[in-house]
């Protein structure tokens, strides 16, 4: 049996989005519907928006679910950008028993990844790929030969000893500090700069809510490796948290077999 339809969520600094998503070929089936995310939301608070997306689609299917965290095996392991009541709280348990859903809780930046590997601009690259996705913070995933590397934090990685990327480069410091496109790419190149003297990746691929800004800053981007916007945009998370909750079910059919 394979499962074709998902709830896709997206947990984020601003907002909680959701959508069904057809798992096949990584469309939304419905609207996309979205809810502010809590001001210094705790754990319960985080799972009652979660809650009402569900409820809003009538949902008693599976439900994948991008965080803002290190997770491992559904347990927040750190909390950049979110309540620091997170840490250690096992998220998937938490969603699992407010919904009565089975759900899976992976790194938000990983299920955007998963979706652009899957559909976007990373489809059939087999080389090594980062995909950063730029918002309140920095999220980065790394591919190679198509495969995920989990969990990465080049987020926070230092450019220099007091300068921390996400705390130079997100876009948050972009509206904060209202910054022009040109100087906001200017740090953004030199973030990159860095990322290719680490890893020398075959494509970067720029994510998150800035995407939807890449005419207005791609031409300042002078780094050698290819750079290429996120063809799923903002819904990447959404949809590579649905992908994310049908391997786990995939993966519980075959050891039941």
């Amino acid at each position: 049996m394979k499962l074709k339809k998902v709830l896709g969520i997206d947990i984020g600094g601003s907002g909680i989005k959701g959508a069904i998503i057809n798992t096949k070929t990584g469309d939304l089936l419905t609207d996309r519907y979205r809810i502010p995310t809590p001001v210094q939301g705790k754990p319960e608070q985080i799972a009652d928006v979660v809650q009402q997306i569900v409820d809003h689609f009538k949902w008693s299917g599976a439900v994948g679910v991008g965080f803002p965290a290190v997770v491992q095996n559904g347990v927040a392991k750190t909390a950049a950008n979110i309540d620091k009541s997170f840490i250690g709280t096992n998220i998937e348990n938490l969603i699992s028993n407010k919904t009565h859903c089975l759900v899976k809780v992976i790194n938000d930046a990983d299920a955007a990844g998963q979706a652009e590997m899957k559909f976007g601009a990373g489809k059939n690259n087999k080389g090594v790929v980062i995909l950063i996705t730029v918002g309140t913070g920095i999220g980065t995933v790394i591919f190679t030969k198509g495969k995920l590397l989990p969990n990465t934090e080049l987020g926070h990685i230092y450019l220099n000893k007091d300068r921390e990327a996400e705390q130079y480069t997100s876009d948050a410091t972009r509206q904060k500090i209202d910054l022009s496109w040109k100087d906001w790419a200017e740090r953004f190149n030199e973030y990159l700069n860095y990322l290719e003297q680490l890893f020398w990746p075959d494509l970067f691929i720029v994510g998150g809510g800035i995407s939807k800004n890449e005419l207005k800053f791609q031409k300042y981007i002078t780094v050698k490796t290819k750079v290429m916007p996120a063809q799923l945009l903002n819904y990447a998370g959404i949809i590579g948290a649905a992908l994310a909750a049908k391997k786990m079910i995939a993966s519980g059919m075959k050891e039941g077999n």
